[in-house]
């Protein structure tokens, strides 16, 4: 028997806990009707750290969007300025 492929089955169930029932996590759950009090992806712990990673990243998006782009136009301007235009 492999203790981390095998479920384990618990025989004595787990006690309530009031302050994790009136938790903002357990709450929102109830409240999107779901059955247990976990919400996937859970709570930030550095949410200003996380929005300024996320306007970088976005900076660099936007950057690499436009260069694609512009080297559409660049490239395009040199093939029809050398007579490989296509018409």
């Amino acid at each position: 028997m492999n203790a981390v492929t095998e479920p384990t089955r618990r025989t004595t169930p787990i006690p309530a806990d009031p302050e994790l029932y009136d938790s903002p996590r357990a709450v929102g759950a109830r409240r999107r009707g779901l059955d247990a009090p976990y919400i996937t992806g859970g709570e930030d712990p550095h949410p200003a750290e996380a929005l300024a990673e996320e306007r970088k990243y976005g900076k660099l998006l936007l950057a690499m969007v436009l260069t694609i782009i512009g080297m559409g136009f660049v490239v395009g301007t040199i093939l029809a300025l050398a007579g490989l235009g296509g018409t």
